[in-house]
């Protein structure tokens, strides 16, 4: 990770992104984290827009939750119950 105060940070967006070799650029404000660019390997834009989605996220959490709460069950215990209908 590398990081740039927001005060020193003259160069464009394009500039930043265009040198970026897979690891995040922090820019700091009063030595605090303000924004971040991250690389995105592997995902397409309905990844990306998901990942910011705030009742995508909750689901997500909420499914957390109840796998630990609960317990999971394995992909070939899955596939056996829904074989079984």
């Amino acid at each position: 990770m590398r990081t740039i105060d927001i005060t020193t940070a003259s160069g464009s967006l394009a500039d930043y992104a265009g040198h970026m070799s897979g690891e995040t650029l922090v820019v700091l404000r009063n030595g605090k984290p303000l924004v971040a660019l991250v690389p995105i390997q592997n995902a397409d834009r309905e990844t990306v827009s998901l990942s910011e989605n705030p009742q995508f996220i909750a689901l997500i959490e909420r499914s957390r939750a109840r796998a630990k709460a609960e317990g999971t069950i394995s992909a070939s215990e899955m596939r056996r119950r829904v074989l079984q209908d």
